[in-house]
């Protein structure tokens, strides 16, 4: 007597079932996908909500907030400045480097 497990163990062998269950497994593998993408956006629309809660209630300043953000950008404008500024030290270090090692 067989019980199902051994059926469903034998047919898993039979090398015909091969490509079904490798689109099994990518469909399973895609709805995974899915769900943690959905849990995500989920989660995001759920802290939207919040913040615009907050807007409606009145506990965020619209205006403080676009103070805020125009603080941020300009200080984003200066790091941005001065990264290029360490980029272009280093450029200048590597130049130096290869000048000597080339001379040696």
């Amino acid at each position: 007597m067989s019980n199902r497990g051994d059926e469903l163990s034998a047919a898993s062998r039979v090398p015909a079932l091969d490509p079904l269950e490798t689109a099994v497994e990518r469909a399973i593998d895609e709805v995974r996908a899915i769900r943690e993408r959905s849990a995500e956006a989920e989660a995001r629309a759920e802290r939207s909500e919040q913040l615009l809660r907050q807007f409606v209630d009145g506990r965020e300043d619209p205006g403080t907030l676009a103070t805020r953000v125009a603080e941020l950008e300009a200080e984003n404008e200066v790091l941005r400045a001065r990264i290029e500024q360490g980029r272009e030290g280093v450029e200048r270090m590597l130049a130096s480097i290869r000048f000597l090692e080339e001379r040696r």
